[in-house]
């Protein structure tokens, strides 16, 4: 019947159902037509040529530093040999302001030498555009200028609100055939206008038993301000080259002395950059890993017995942010040249929704990144006490396709209080990952003893 009638009703007025039929056909190709364009013309806007030459352009997200990638990834061994030239440009929205009114143009900013050695037609013919010293630190930062970079301290952001429970440390963890260690570099919220209080807290197992030691001082925000390099008291952490060396003097409850020095290497570009997450009414966290994996030596003398960690594997990151009501998960571990790093942070429910914010796994190999993800699901099992016995991570992307196990071996249980958390234990555990997946190109399929953490409460 409604076939009927539309036929009716095409035959009733020929004309008008022609012209018709052809304007929605002329409409469609002339939508296909320009969608065919645009697609062309973006893809040709992006063309290295068109924005300064080369061969390979890659696009930077606001939050990995250009220097990073410049003086980092590729000046990796696999890809030196094959690079003639690096450059950086920048594009921004600039407004030029006459008689009271503005307009919006776009701009690009670059470094000239390189782009000449790119070719780039723009500036070649140029002699008068010169490097300038701010240029230069852009193309020719050592690896440890890139390391100060991402590690040095950030202030106290002006948000009262949450201002209380801002807290930033250096945090180190290293195992050798005798021992293993957590350390932790801490400096809190302010207790006077240009004064905060830090911590320096060891805890180290060996033999099947752990020892705490700790130490606290006052320190100014000038001092503050020369992280990596800190002081509190008479421990120390200075980055010397690509190096972090550790000075400890510290004691424990009942006077026992732990006091030696511990050294890290880090690897140009194997590191993780810089990532904050920012919510409602002022409120981030931050956390970056200036050395995923890298060789641990030195010597403690704990108790009066000397302790070796010569031989060892070191990690080390740095975290920043607001912390009452935070909790976290978070693990990583070394196997070879591979290191793995996976996390994620519950904020306070009046910063963000918890169930919204995403975690992370990440895969370095001897050359930087194989791949990362974000669709991850981390899973704990409890035993009958309520601990964690194992933890599962899922993590899916182009990049990585990946499951890990975690079997809990041993679990340091510590208390937070006060104005950084909300009376729940924090766990630091030890344990073996079994890995398998694959990240990149490349097949994965270990076993490797890693670190975790995680909250619980009463």
């Amino acid at each position: 019947m409604i076939g009927r009638l539309a036929l009716r009703s095409l035959t009733a007025h020929p004309v008008r159902s022609a012209v018709l039929a052809a304007g929605f056909g002329v409409g469609v190709a002339v939508m296909a037509i320009l969608l065919g364009v645009a697609s062309i013309v973006l893809e040709q806007a992006q063309s290295p040529a068109l924005v300064g030459g080369g061969d390979v352009n890659i696009r930077l997200s606001l939050a990995v530093p250009p220097q990073i990638v410049l003086s980092g990834t590729l000046q990796s061994e696999a890809l030196r040999p094959r690079i003639r030239a690096a450059a950086a440009s920048h594009t921004t929205d600039l407004f030029l302001i006459h008689n009271g009114r503005a307009t919006q143009v776009a701009a690009r900013g670059g470094i000239p030498s390189v782009e000449r050695e790119l070719g780039d037609p723009e500036v070649a013919a140029i002699d008068g555009w010169r490097d300038t010293p701010e240029d230069a630190a852009w193309t020719r930062q050592s690896p440890e200028t890139v390391l100060r970079q991402i590690d040095r301290f950030h202030g106290v952001p002006d948000v009262p609100e949450w201002s209380g429970s801002w807290a930033e440390w250096l945090y180190f963890n290293g195992r050798s055939s005798n021992a293993r260690f957590y350390l932790a570099f801490m400096v809190g919220p302010r207790t006077k206008p240009d004064t905060r209080v830090a911590t320096v807290r060891l805890q180290i197992e060996r033999n099947g038993r752990m020892q705490s030691f700790a130490t606290g001082a006052e320190i100014s925000e000038g001092e503050i301000s020369k992280a990596p390099d800190l002081s509190v008291g008479s421990n120390s952490v200075r980055l010397d080259g690509l190096v972090y060396r550790i000075h400890l003097d510290l004691k424990d409850a009942d006077g026992r002395r732990a006091s030696g020095d511990i050294a890290i290497e880090a690897s140009a570009g194997r590191l993780m950059p810089p990532v904050e997450i920012t919510g409602a009414r002022g409120w981030r966290t931050g956390y970056v890993v200036p050395v995923m994996s890298g060789t641990l030596e030195g010597a403690l003398m704990v108790d009066g017995e000397p302790v070796s960690l010569a031989g060892g594997t070191g990690y080390h990151d740095h975290n920043w942010g607001f912390w009452k009501d935070v909790s976290w998960q978070w693990g990583q571990a070394q196997h070879g040249d591979l290191s793995l790093i996976y996390g994620r942070v519950f904020p306070p429910p009046e910063a963000a929704d918890p169930e919204r914010i995403p975690g992370f796994v990440g895969v370095l190999g001897p050359d930087g990144p194989l791949g990362y993800a974000t669709d991850v699901r981390i899973t704990e099992t409890n035993d009958d006490q309520g601990q964690p016995r194992t933890i599962a991570v899922r993590a899916r992307s182009s990049s990585l396709t990946i499951d890990l196990r975690f079997d809990v071996a041993s679990t340091v249980t510590n208390r937070m209080t006060g104005a950084l958390a909300n009376d729940v234990n924090f766990l630091q555990m030890r344990g073996q990952y079994t890995v398998s997946g694959r990240a990149g190109n490349r097949d994965l399929e270990f076993t490797a003893p890693g670190a975790a953490e995680t909250f619980r409460g009463d």
